[in-house]
């Protein structure tokens, strides 16, 4: 059984309301939701949220009622990882054990319905305690992200023996994007943070790996939407 779920909290500084914003005639949470419920391989469907007009709206939508997440877990400094928590244990007490907890950041709706089953199909290829959505990052600690030493002057963040000087020399690193994650719920239930465990990278194309964190985000996502709805990929 797969448990997919969506986080989504009342409170944003960056952009008011954000998941519940309207974009391109959709609620930014029903672009994730539509792709959970749509999936014939996902059994059931939660949203964890603060928001009563959210959480009607996921009942409404077909969702399991889990009821509105506790005010500990409300706050802009509450853990990823203890929502989820939360979310497997509430889901579970109503349909028992899961084999997969699915999910989506909301924040995330340039992803496709082919970068789901991309991740559902490594995580049971490789069995590790969690896939978890990256793209290439487009800097680099080895070679051009910088920090400053305590007299200010600026020195490569992660310098290697004999300096790297084309970008290609460099170990690949990987930005940490919202797309997909898909855990193991024994792990889950144990673990206190995402990288306790196994933790392999599903890799997806850059363009499909923003996130909505200000109003120049929304901007860009919405015009890249715009163009995936253009192209027929919506």
């Amino acid at each position: 059984m797969i448990i997919g779920h969506i986080g989504a909290r009342a409170g944003s500084k960056g952009v008011p309301n954000k998941n519940f914003r309207m974009l391109h005639g959709k609620h930014l949470i029903d672009w994730s939701l539509d792709q959970l419920l749509a999936n014939d391989r996902v059994d059931h469907v939660v949203v964890s949220t603060d928001s009563p007009e959210i959480y009607e709206h996921g009942l409404k939508r077909g969702c399991l009622d889990i009821g509105l997440r506790p005010a500990a877990l409300a706050t802009d400094t509450a853990a990823k990882w203890h929502v989820w928590q939360h979310a497997l244990a509430e889901v579970e007490k109503q349909t028992g054990p899961a084999e997969a907890f699915l999910d989506l950041d909301c924040t995330s709706p340039l992803r496709l319905p082919q970068d789901i089953d991309a991740g559902l199909d490594l995580f049971a290829a490789e069995q590790p305690d969690m896939v978890m959505s990256c793209c290439e990052s487009r800097k680099n600690p080895y070679f051009n992200i910088l920090e400053t030493d305590a007299d200010g002057a600026l020195h490569v963040s992660k310098p290697l023996p004999g300096g790297v000087v084309a970008r290609q020399q460099a170990p690949m690193v990987y930005d940490h994007v919202g797309l997909v994650y898909v855990v193991r719920p024994d792990y889950l239930r144990r673990a206190q943070s995402l990288f306790e465990g196994r933790v392999i990278p599903l890799v997806l194309p850059n363009e499909r790996g923003l996130d909505v964190d200000s109003p120049f985000d929304w901007d860009v996502i919405a015009y890249l939407l715009g163009k995936q709805i253009a192209d027929g990929l919506r």
